[in-house]
C-alpha cells in the first residue's frame, strides 16, 4: 500500500472514531478530583498517599526499611509532543517520608538528582542501585542524611539503547539474593563488596515480581502475564541444548480489558477492531508492572493474586493465580469489569508496591501523552494534540488501596531490630516483612542468628514461607551445616523441599561425601508423588556424579516423558552425557512401542550429542540408523531428524569417516522426508571417493533460502506446542487436529496462518479437499498469543518448508504486523472468515 493510501486511511478512521467517540477533553484534575473517578472493587477504598509537588511524575517506587517510600520520578518523558529535551539531566530519586503514620507523606528528600531518564531503584546497604538512561549506578549516602554523596558505576551498558518502553528495568531482588531485570538477560548481586553482572534469561517488558516462594513474575504490553516456571539459570545449563519451556511461561490467553472510558489516545486507535462501539479498549495495550500481591491488610483471597496496570486504558487488572502441580494460570477476579478504573484519561498506573502497611500502592505517572515518541503514530499525534494530552505535565499521585474499614497498622522500624529479632520477621504473614528482613540479615552478614534460623527452617508449626526464607538466609549467609537442608527434604510442603534439593546442589559439587548423599535423598524422592520435587531433581541432578544421576532421570523421564518441560530439564542435566542416556532408554521394552513423545526425547538427545561433536559419539549415532529401509523404526526416524537440525548450521563440524556410511548409500530407497534429512546429514561427513558437487549458482538462486537456526527453532517450537495434536510428522492426529502436510491454510498466505497462530481457529475446516469437524478434530485450535512474534515465525517457517513443502520462509516482522493489525480480536477465526484474506492483502499489508 502506498503512503498516500495509508494516510488516507488513517485520517478517515480518525474521523470516524472522533465522531463517535466522547469528545470532551481531558484537562488535569485535582486530586481530589480525581479519586471522584475510580470504580474500585467492592468493600476497598482508594486514599492519596502523595501528589504534585512532593512527586512528579512516578515510575517506579520501593519501601525500605523504616517503611520510606523510593520513588524514581522520570521528570524529562515526553516533555512536549515531540519528546523535545528529554536528555537533560532532570529526573530524580525522592524518599517520601509518612512522619505520623497515617498514610500521607508529610515530607521528602530527594535522595539523587540530575539523572536522565531514571527508570528503576533498588534500596540496598548504604543506599540504592539506581538505573538512569544507560548506566547502572550504586549511589551511597555515607552520613545519613538521605542525600547520595558517593556513586559507583556499576554497569556501563545497563540500558542498552536507551529507547524508555524497551529499555531494562526492574532491579527486583529475587529471594536468592540476585537483583533480576526485565527486557535483560543479566542480574547483579554484591558478592565480597564488589557488584557482579551475570547472565541470565532474557525476560519481559516493563515491571517484575515474585510470589511466596520466589517465582518470578513479568510481562509484554501486549501479553499481560507470564512467570518462570523453574529457578532462573537451570534450563540453559547445558550447551547442547536449546530449551523451550519453562522460562516465560504465559499463565493466562485472556486479553480483554474493561475500562470504563473512552480510549481514543491510544497508538493503535484507528486499526479497525481494537476500540469497541463506545471507542474504549478491547485488550491490553500497555500491560507492565505485574505485582504478586504478598500482603495482609487486603483480604486473604486477594494473596498470592497478580496485578496487572495498563495505563493506556486507565485499568489495574487483578488476577486469581491457580497452581496444578508444577504449572501456573491465571484468570480475571472479576466477570465483564476490572479491580480499579478511571474515567478520567490522565490516570496512568504505571508501577505497583507492597508496603509494611500491607496495602497495595499504585504510582499514577498522571499525565496526557502516555506513549514514547519513538513509537508515537500520526493518529496519535492528532488525538492528543486535539485533545491537549500534550500539556500539564510534572504531574503525579501515589494512591493506596485498602479495606473500607481500615485503620492501619503498627510501625515498625526494622532497621532498629536485632538479628534475632530479624529472623522473627522471616515468620511474618506479610511477604514485604519477609523480604526486608532477609535482605538485612544478609546484608549484616549476622552469623550469631544461626541457630535461630535453623530452628525456624525445621519448625513445621511455622508457614512453609517462613522456612523458605529461613532456608535462603542460612544459604545467603554461608551456613555450611547441610544437616538442616536435609532435614527440610523431609518438609511436610513441596516447594520447601524442592528448594532443598535446589540448595544442597553448592554442597555436593565440594563434597564426594555429600554429592553421594544427596544422591541417595534424590533417589528415595524420585518415588514421590508431587511434580514440583520431581521437576527440581530433574534440574539437580546434573550436580551429582552422572552414574548415578542417570538412572534418577531414566525414572523420572519414564514418568513424566509426555511433558515438555520435563524433557528439558532432564536434558539440563544431561551435558556431554546424552549419548548414555539414550544408549541406557533406546532398548527398554517401553520405548519399543512408537510414541510421539517419546520420538521427541530421542530427537532432542540426537540434536544434543550432534552439536556436542564427538566423533565416537556420531559414529555410535550412525550406527543406530544403518538398518535395511524394510526395518526402519521410528526409532530411526527420531536420530535422522535430531541430526539434521545440527546438519543444517552452516558451522556444524565435518567429520571424516573411512566409508560412506549405509544410511547415506540407501537414502533414494526412503520415503522422501526421510530422504532429505539423509541428504542433508550428508554433508557433515567426508570420506574416500566422496565427490564435492559445485554448487549450481542458478539453483541456489531460484531457491528460496532458509535461515538453518530459524528452522531449527521452530522444529524445536513444534515438538513443544504443536505436534501433541497434529502429530510429529504434521500428518495430524484423530480426535485432535487436521494434518498439516500439504494444507492450503499452511502453505497460503502467510498472514492467515499468522492469524490462526496468534488468534486460533474454531472448526469446521477443510483441509486439502478433506472436511474435518467433531469428532475428528477438537472443536477450537487454541491462540498462541502469548509466544512471541520470533517464535511464531519460527513454527511458521518450519511447517512451510518441512515434509516437502517449499512455501517462503515467514520474518517475525510479518508476524508483529499482522498482532498489530488485528489487535481487538479476543475470539477465534472461522473457517469462512479467514477465506476472506487472500495473498492479495497479505501484498496490501
Amino acid at each position: 500500500m502506498s503512503k498516500i493510501g495509508f494516510d488516507i486511511i488513517v485520517y478517515l478512521s480518525i474521523f470516524i472514531l472522533l465522531a463517535g467517540c466522547e469528545l470532551e477533553l481531558s484537562p488535569p484534575k485535582s486530586p481530589t478530583e480525581e479519586l471522584e473517578t475510580f470504580q474500585l472493587a467492592e468493600g476497598l477504598k482508594i486514599e492519596l498517599v502523595a501528589s504534585e509537588p512532593m512527586v512528579q511524575e512516578p515510575i517506579a517506587m520501593r519501601f525500605d526499611e523504616e517503611g520510606r517510600l523510593w520513588v524514581v520520578e522520570m521528570r524529562g518523558f515526553m516533555p512536549d509532543i515531540d519528546g523535545t529535551g528529554e536528555e537533560l539531566p532532570n529526573g530524580r530519586i525522592s524518599v517520601l517520608i509518612d512522619q505520623n503514620a497515617d498514610g500521607r507523606m508529610d515530607s521528602s528528600v530527594v535522595f539523587a538528582d540530575s539523572l536522565v531518564l531514571p527508570r528503576s531503584v533498588a534500596v540496598v546497604e548504604g543506599g540504592a542501585l539506581i538505573a538512569e538512561n544507560i548506566p547502572l549506578w550504586y549511589y551511597e549516602d555515607t552520613d545519613g542524611d538521605l542525600q547520595a554523596d558517593r556513586r559507583t558505576l556499576v554497569d556501563s551498558t545497563y540500558g542498552g539503547q536507551g529507547i524508555v518502553e524497551h529499555s531494562p528495568n526492574g532491579l527486583w531482588r529475587g529471594m536468592d539474593g540476585w537483583y533480576y531485570n526485565v527486557k535483560s538477560s543479566y542480574r547483579y548481586k554484591k558478592i565480597d563488596g564488589e557488584w557482579v553482572k551475570d547472565e541470565t534469561e532474557f525476560r519481559g517488558q516493563w515491571g517484575i515480581s515474585h510470589d511466596n516462594v520466589g517465582r518470578l513474575y513479568y510481562n509484554y504490553n501486549w501479553s499481560q502475564l507470564h512467570a518462570d516456571l523453574v529457578p532462573p539459570n537451570y534450563l540453559n545449563r547445558n550447551p547442547h541444548h536449546t530449551p523451550t519451556t519453562g522460562i516465560d511461561h504465559g499463565l493466562t490467553l485472556d486479553r480483554s480489558i474493561y475500562p470504563i472510558r473512552s480510549n481514543p489516545a491510544s497508538n493503535r486507535g484507528y486499526v479497525p477492531g481494537t476500540l469497541d462501539e463506545q471507542g474504549r479498549l478491547r485488550e491490553f495495550a500497555s500491560a507492565c508492572s505485574p505485582f504478586v500481591y504478598r500482603g495482609r491488610s487486603l483480604p486473604d483471597n486477594f494473596t498470592g493474586n497478580a496485578f496487572v496496570c495498563d495505563p493506556v486504558a486507565n485499568i489495574v487488572k487483578r488476577n486469581i493465580v491457580e497452581q496444578n502441580g508444577y504449572l501456573l494460570s491465571a484468570r480475571n477476579a472479576y466477570e465483564g469489569k476490572e479491580f480499579l478504573a478511571s474515567t478520567d484519561e490522565r490516570f496512568r498506573p504505571v508501577s505497583l508496591a507492597a508496603g509494611p502497611d500491607g496495602a497495595l500502592y499504585i504510582a499514577d505517572m498522571y499525565r496526557g501523552i502516555i506513549q514514547h515518541g519513538v513509537y508515537m503514530t500520526d493518529y496519535l499525534r492528532e488525538v492528543s494534540i486535539e485533545r491537549n494530552l500534550d500539556e500539564y505535565i510534572h504531574l503525579g499521585r501515589i494512591w493506596r488501596i485498602v479495606p473500607e474499614n481500615f485503620t492501619g497498622t503498627d510501625r515498625v522500624l526494622l532497621s532498629t531490630l536485632t538479628g534475632s529479632e530479624l529472623v522473627q520477621y522471616l515468620d511474618h504473614q506479610d511477604g514485604w516483612y519477609r523480604d526486608t528482613a532477609q535482605r538485612l540479615l544478609v546484608e549484616r552478614g549476622d552469623k550469631s542468628v544461626y541457630p535461630e534460623l535453623n530452628d525456624l527452617a525445621i519448625d513445621q508449626s511455622k508457614a512453609y514461607t517462613s522456612r523458605i526464607h529461613a532456608l535462603w538466609t542460612l544459604y545467603e549467609l554461608e551456613y555450611d551445616q547441610t544437616d538442616v537442608y536435609f532435614n527440610a527434604l523431609n518438609d511436610g510442603n513441596e516447594h520447601v523441599k524442592a528448594l532443598a534439593i535446589r540448595l544442597l546442589e553448592n554442597y555436593a559439587e565440594k563434597d564426594d561425601g555429600m554429592e553421594n548423599k544427596q544422591a541417595d535423598e534424590m533417589s528415595a524422592l524420585v518415588n514421590e508423588s508431587s511434580s514440583v520435587v520431581n521437576l527440581q531433581i530433574a534440574l539437580s541432578a546434573g550436580s551429582i556424579d552422572a552414574q548415578r544421576a542417570i538412572p534418577i532421570l531414566d525414572r523420572i523421564m519414564n514418568r513424566y516423558y509426555e511433558l515438555p518441560l520435563f524433557r528439558d530439564a532432564i536434558l539440563s542435566s544431561l551435558t556431554n552425557n546424552e549419548m548414555e542416556f539414550l544408549k541406557r532408554i533406546i532398548n527398554q521394552p517401553d520405548w519399543q512401542k512408537e510414541d510421539s513423545n517419546r520420538a521427541i526425547t530421542i530427537e532432542m538427545l540426537s540434536s544434543a550429542i550432534s552439536r556436542k561433536a564427538d566423533p565416537e559419539e556420531i559414529n555410535e549415532l550412525l550406527s543406530m540408523v544403518s538398518v535395511d529401509p524394510g526395518n526402519f523404526k521410528w526409532r530411526q526416524q527420531s536420530i535422522i531428524d535430531g541430526m539434521a537440525l545440527y546438519a543444517m548450521n552452516p558451522d556444524a563440524t565435518t567429520f571424516n569417516l573411512n566409508q560412506e556410511p549405509e544410511i547415506i548409500q540407501n537414502s533414494d530407497n526412503y520415503e522422501t522426508a526421510i530422504s532429505e534429512k539423509i541428504t542433508a546429514i550428508s554433508n557433515m561427513f567426508m570420506w574416500p571417493g566422496k565427490e564435492i558437487q559445485d554448487t549450481d549458482t542458478e539453483t541456489v538462486a531460484d531457491e528460496v533460502q532458509v535461515d538453518p537456526e530459524q528452522f531449527a527453532l521452530g522444529r524445536q517450537q513444534y515438538l513443544s506446542i504443536c505436534s501433541s495434536c497434529h502429530g510429529n510428522d504434521g500428518r495430524g492426529m484423530s480426535r485432535f487436529a487436521p494434518p498439516l502436510r500439504n494444507s492450503e491454510w499452511v502453505l497460503g498466505s502467510e498472514k492467515r496462518l499468522a492469524l490462526i497462530l496468534l488468534h486460533g481457529m474454531e472448526g469446521p475446516v477443510t483441509v486439502a479437499g478433506t472436511r474435518y469437524d467433531i469428532p475428528e478434530i477438537l472443536p477450537e485450535m487454541p491462540s498462541f498469543i502469548t509466544y512471541d512474534t520470533e517464535k511464531l515465525a519460527a513454527i511458521m517457517t518450519y511447517i512451510r518448508r518441512e515434509w516437502g513443502h517449499r512455501a517462503g520462509p515467514v520474518s517475525p516482522g510479518a508476524v508483529g504486523r499482522v498482532r498489530v493489525s488485528n489487535q481487538g480480536r479476543l475470539t477465534p477465526w472461522t473457517e469462512e472468515e479467514l477465506k476472506e484474506i487472500t495473498e492479495e492483502s497479505d501484498a496490501d499489508d
